[in-house]
C-alpha cells in the first residue's frame, strides 16, 4: 500500500520532469515526501508524520556506531597447522581449536572468526592466495620461539656450510604448507653443522635430496650411520689410484729443480 501511495504522489508528480543529476532528483523526491508525510489522512486522525511522532520514534533505538557491513559467512576446520583457510588465504586462529570448526563471516576489510559464537580471532582480509596472516598470539609456544627466525634467514645459515645443506633446508621449508612447522627439522640441520664437517654435512644433505627425506630424522641418521661415506646410487664409481713401477706419481714432479726455459732465438 505504502508504494503505491509514492507512485501516486511522488513518481507520478515528477514523471514529466528531467533531471540532470541525481542530487537534484533526490532534492525533488524529498520536497515531496515532505509533504506527502504530512498530508492528513483519510481514515483517522492526524498524518503520517504525527504518528510517526507519537508512536515510531518513542520506540526507535541509538544507531550502531559504525554503518553496516556487508558480510559473508563460511565454515571451516582448522588445520594441524592452526590456520583456516578462506577464498585460498590462511588465517591463524588459537592453536587450542587445531581441528575443531569453527564459522568466519567475512567482509570486504576484516576476516573475524568465531568458535561457538565466540570470537576467537580477527585479521585484515587479504587477498594475497597462498599466503598466510598469522598473529604469534595464536601459535603454540614451541612455535613462538622461532618467531625472530625467517625462512630466508635459515637458508642463509645452511648456505654457508654448503650448496646442498642449503638447498635441502629450502626444500623443509617449501615441503611445509606453513614455514614454522619445518623450522625445528631446520634448526636440528644447522646444529648438526657444529658437529660434523662441511664435507660429511654436504655428502649427507646430497643423500638427503636424493631420497627426498626431506627432515631432520634423515640427515641425522645418515650422518650417525656414516651412509653419506657411501657413493650415491648411479654415481660412477671412485676409480682407485694405479701403482706401477714406471709410474712416478706427484711427489716425483714435486721433487724435480726449478730451470728457466730456454731462450728461443
Amino acid at each position: 500500500m505504502g508504494v503505491q501511495v509514492v507512485q501516486r504522489w511522488i513518481i507520478a508528480a515528477l514523471r514529466k520532469r528531467k533531471f540532470f543529476s541525481l542530487e537534484e532528483a533526490n532534492q525533488a523526491i524529498a520536497e515531496l515526501l515532505v509533504r506527502l508525510n504530512q498530508r492528513p489522512l483519510r481514515k483517522r486522525e492526524g498524518s503520517r508524520a504525527s504518528l510517526f511522532a507519537q508512536l515510531d520514534r518513542p520506540a526507535l533505538k541509538p544507531l550502531p556506531a559504525t554503518r553496516y557491513e556487508f558480510g559473508k559467512w563460511k565454515t571451516a576446520r582448522v588445520n594441524i597447522h592452526y590456520h583456516i583457510e578462506v577464498e585460498r588465504h590462511y588465517y591463524s586462529v588459537p592453536y587450542a581449536l587445531v581441528h575443531l570448526e569453527v564459522d568466519a563471516r567475512l567482509t570486504a576489510d576484516t576476516v573475524e572468526i568465531l568458535h561457538r559464537g565466540v570470537r576467537v580471532a580477527s585479521h585484515v582480509r587479504s587477498y594475497e592466495p597462498g599466503k598466510a596472516t598469522t598473529l604469534t598470539a595464536h601459535r603454540p609456544k614451541a612455535h613462538q620461539k622461532y618467531v625472530s627466525r625467517t625462512p630466508l634467514r635459515l637458508m642463509e645459515e645452511a648456505q654457508q656450510t654448503g650448496l646442498y645443506t642449503g638447498q635441502l633446508v629450502e626444500a623443509i621449508l617449501a615441503a611445509k604448507r606453513h614455514p614454522e612447522m619445518g623450522y625445528r627439522s631446520c634448526l636440528g640441520i644447522l646444529r648438526l653443522a657444529k658437529t660434523y664437517p662441511a664435507e660429511r654435512m654436504e655428502a649427507a644433505a646430497r643423500r638427503a635430496l636424493r631420497a627426498r627425506a626431506y627432515n631432520f630424522q634423515s640427515m641425522d641418521s645418515i650422518l650417525k650411520n656414516q651412509l653419506d661415506r657411501l657413493p650415491l646410487p648411479g654415481d660412477p664409481p671412485v676409480q682407485p689410484a694405479v701403482e706401477h713401477d714406471n709410474i712416478r706419481g706427484a711427489d716425483y714432479f714435486d721433487s724435480l729443480p726449478e730451470v728457466d726455459p730456454p731462450v728461443i732465438q
